[in-house]
């Protein structure tokens, strides 16, 4: 194969370079396009054909169903690895031996206190306003805690940066759920596990021990895991966009936080849960909304079936299917919108038409179902989401600083007014 690609425009050909990846993926170069051909660009909204980088983070094939964190699969990660070990990987490169977790866990632990005067900013919310803007907010709110830019030419400080947003990160989480319940503020337990401690912090109440319970860690663990990276995604591609100016790690955090909250991205599984209510306040027919999915003329949308990524199965989904199954049988819960979730998982890994076209429950749907039997606020989903996302975000953009990538500056076509002389005020 060449390892050249040739464009003709007019009537003139030029070349451009081929670039392979390790899993024999081929982009064509053409930073120069612009410039040897005298201002011809690309378009191609939503990028949906465009690399905007070389990474070495995490590796995805749809078509096979195949997700790979640093060449790690994703079904040996979810049942060999716990949360943090992933995280490391992820930021690092390589999976930490005893030693190197257990001080990658006790420099978390040091850092997780956060400043009190946080708590004035979360006061000022009210108890209304939705988690994601909140801990969007917080996230933006800790640069003014720690206002000097992290230096990324210096090891020690990157390691710094991402030890202290990693212990933090979590205390806010929990704060935005307690301030939404009304609950008192909880700094968690160093004595505990990072997921473990997640979950007391969200949970525990004033008058009450709090216990664990080895198949919700178990569970959370495994979510968190899978939702660690998923490689150039919307929001992923905003924290590298913004790191790309020299931003700051917890400001374009806080930028990639905003834009996972879209329904589009990270809110799918609070419209999953969402579309279960819609269903349970029209009698709880789930034949008709599957009557109504396959109808081309009716707008309802099947949330939580089919991805646009995966255009066969969604690998995790087939992971956390059996957590999903083991939460909802060791808590025992009663719910109909959950009952309502089982029928319409079950109708569509049976029925042709979802099969043929391969609309199978994806992560989002068995997420929203585990995040609603832990009885976690449906507007919460998208927090925890974020949550597991963060050390993939932190690796991405550690990468794109060091890999000293240049400012993100999209080109457009302009489809406007050409030049028209100005009208004074009389002649408008």
């Amino acid at each position: 194969m060449s390892d050249k690609a040739t464009l003709e425009i007019n009537g003139t050909s030029y070349e451009f370079p081929l670039v392979k990846g390790t899993e024999n993926e081929i982009g064509i170069d053409i930073k120069t396009l612009r410039s040897v051909t005298g201002g011809v660009i690309t378009i191609d909204p939503g990028y949906k054909n465009t690399g905007s980088c070389e990474s070495a983070i995490t590796f995805l094939d749809g078509e096979k169903g195949i997700l790979r964190y640093r060449g790690y699969s994703i079904e040996d990660l979810a049942e060999k690895a716990d949360f943090l070990e992933v995280a490391y990987l992820l930021i690092f490169g390589e999976l930490p031996n005893a030693e190197t977790l257990e001080k990658f866990h006790a420099d978390i632990k040091k850092e997780s206190l956060v400043d009190e005067e946080m708590k004035k900013i979360i006061d000022a919310f009210p108890k209304s306003a939705h988690p994601m803007g909140v801990i969007a907010s917080l996230t933006s709110a800790l640069t003014a805690f720690n206002p000097t830019s992290v230096n990324v030419d210096s090891e020690e400080a990157m390691y710094n940066a991402i030890v202290r947003i990693l212990g933090k990160f979590p205390v806010l989480v929990a704060w935005t759920m307690r301030k939404r319940q009304g609950l008192p503020l909880e700094y968690g337990d160093t004595s505990l596990g990072y997921v473990e401690n997640v979950l007391k912090m969200m949970f525990r109440k004033p008058n009450e021990e709090y216990v664990t319970n080895k198949v919700v860690l178990d569970a959370l663990d495994k979510l968190l895991i899978l939702h660690a990276d998923h490689e150039q995604n919307c929001s992923t591609s905003t924290v590298r966009i913004t790191g790309s100016s020299h931003a700051g790690l917890f400001v374009s955090l806080a930028a990639g936080i905003s834009a996972l909250w879209g329904p589009l991205h990270g809110g799918a599984n609070q419209a999953v849960i969402e579309m279960l209510e819609a269903i349970k306040e029209d009698g709880g027919d789930t034949k008709k909304y599957m009557a109504k999915a396959k109808d081309k003329s009716d707008p309802f949308r099947l949330m939580g079936f089919g991805h646009r990524v995966y255009k066969n199965f969604d690998p995790r989904a087939k992971i956390i299917k059996k957590s999903a199954d083991e939460v909802l049988s060791n808590l025992g819960v009663e719910d109909p919108v959950l009952d309502i979730a089982k029928g319409l998982e079950k109708e569509a890994l049976e029925d042709q038409y979802f099969v043929d076209r391969k609309l199978y429950p994806n992560v989002d749907f068995y997420s929203g179902i585990i995040y609603r039997a832990l009885g976690i606020p449906t507007e919460m989903f998208t927090v925890m989401f974020s949550l597991g996302r963060l050390p993939g975000w932190i690796a991405q953009w550690k990468e794109m600083r060091l890999g000293k990538e240049p400012i993100g500056r999209p080109r457009q076509i302009y489809t406007g007014e050409t030049y028209r002389p100005f009208k004074t005020m009389d002649k408008r």
